[in-house]
């Protein structure tokens, strides 16, 4: 009977661990997103010469935001 108990915490544990991970996961890709879209507001908000000054096209904003809140690939 005990190992019957002992088997159904492990379980309990399992599922509300695999649960507990899960949540963490949501909230790092909510934080990444929100990275992306504050960079893209931000580069999106300069101007083209700005841009040109950093040397950054509007074409690469997509990208450079996409690096900032994920890492380079």
């Amino acid at each position: 009977m005990a190992a019957i108990a002992h088997t159904h915490n492990a379980a309990a544990s399992g599922i509300a661990g695999r649960l507990m991970a899960a949540i963490q996961h949501m909230q790092e890709n909510r934080a990444r997103r929100a990275v992306y879209r504050q960079t893209v507001r931000e580069l999106n908000a300069l101007t083209n010469r700005d841009l040109a000054d950093l040397g950054i096209n509007r074409a690469m904003i997509g990208r450079l935001a996409h690096e900032a809140a994920w890492g380079a690939k």
